[in-house]
């Protein structure tokens, strides 16, 4: 089996990468701690009791008030709110208020995707509605089901036994291949993206986005921009892609290793699977303590898989011979993160970042594009 992965080997960029990267959730508290469950609703994300109740009493099926609306911790991009009631739990997801990007925090595509999705055996939240009339909560918004289960925050798992953690890494890569098999056009997903030329068009839209949200000038994120472009490999295939697909951004059952729901789907789209499983897989290319890089940790004593036995594991399940990568798809995703990270930042000058560390992702923005460029420079960047 080819991999063809490139490594890092002790570049100068690994102890900023470090310092920006871990911060205060790694260094005083555990991620689990710092974003799993709610919190009072930011003031500026706040939105209208009574109007939110009228509205749900209209349009939610075995909706009974009255309602209580808390915030999830988690989150920068789309605040999400939880909202309860005696009798049912749910979930909203709206647009930030403020001036925003063109094409970002696009609630209306999560909705459509996670709703066509409820007819595959791809797990994902059930859907209720959506509202479109900005006069309701000042932005546009979907509730969805409340999904009970864990959320991990720690790809390390450190609560968990060598086993369980297999279990965990194997549930994870069966999701994902479920998803890159999902016939998008028989569930009406045809026209949510177009085919081909994936590459092209996602190192386009953040570059613009980036260029947009702008804070300073990054030599290396320039560099970036102007290499990607012309390096990019041979090879249209097209699947869903989550664009986000990462341990915390699914629920886990309660008891079993088992995905049931997959969440934050602001990034889907057709695309490239090889796109989505290299970000997924990143981490395997990455020092340790380097954006939960795994080079340096014994896996096997963990009982996580190596990345040949996760890969192996994917390509069984999708049917395929073979995962080529490359430093080029470890730099795009570098890249692609700075822009994400930029972006943050861009919302948190504008005062519409919707966490508290939204400073942790400003900080990363710059040691994520010297991280790109190393690898690109891997790829024959010169």
């Amino acid at each position: 089996m080819r991999l063809g992965i490139n490594r890092f080997s002790g570049f100068l960029t690994i102890d900023q990468l470090k310092s920006s990267l871990k911060g205060k959730d790694v260094m005083e508290e555990t991620r689990q701690e710092t974003f799993s469950g709610v919190k009072d609703v930011a003031e500026n994300l706040a939105i209208d009791n009574d109007k939110l109740d009228a509205y749900m009493k209209l349009h939610v099926e075995g909706y009974e008030g009255p309602l209580t609306i808390k915030q999830f911790k988690g989150g920068q991009s789309n605040p999400t709110y939880q909202l309860l009631t005696p009798t049912r739990n749910y979930v909203l997801r709206r647009k930030p208020p403020g001036k925003l990007l063109p094409s970002a925090h696009a609630v209306d595509r999560e909705y459509k995707v996670i709703t066509a999705l409820g007819k595959t055996n791809v797990p994902v939240p059930k859907t209720f509605c959506m509202c479109e009339d900005e006069t309701v909560l000042g932005t546009i918004f979907f509730i969805m089901e409340m999904v009970e289960g864990r959320i991990l925050w720690d790809p390390f798992l450190p609560e968990m036994t060598p086993v369980q953690r297999g279990e965990i890494y194997d549930a994870m890569n069966d999701a994902l291949a479920r998803l890159h098999c999902a016939d998008y056009k028989a569930i009406g997903l045809a026209d949510f993206g177009k085919e081909g030329n994936y590459f092209e068009r996602q190192i386009n839209r953040w570059t613009k986005q980036y260029i947009a949200s702008e804070t300073e000038t990054i030599e290396v994120m320039n560099k970036l921009i102007e290499w990607l472009p012309n390096n990019i490999p041979s090879s249209n295939e097209t699947t869903l892609v989550h664009g986000d697909y990462r341990i915390d951004n699914m629920i886990f059952h309660p008891t079993e290793p088992r995905v049931i729901a997959i969440l934050d789907w602001e990034l889907c789209t057709l695309g490239h699977p090889m796109a989505d499983f290299s970000y997924h897989t990143m981490g395997w290319s990455l020092p340790e303590g380097t954006y939960n890089g795994m080079i340096g940790v014994d896996l096997a004593a963990l009982g996580i898989p190596s990345e040949a036995e996760y890969i192996s594991a994917y390509c069984q399940r999708t049917g395929r011979a073979e995962v080529l990568g490359g430093a080029f798809y470890l730099a795009y995703n570098l890249f692609r993160m700075a822009g994400i990270n930029q972006g943050i930042a861009g919302r948190m000058r504008d005062g519409t970042a919707a966490s508290a560390n939204a400073a942790d992702s400003a900080a990363a923005v710059r040691p994520l594009a010297e991280a790109g460029w190393e690898f690109a420079k891997k790829a024959g960047a010169q």
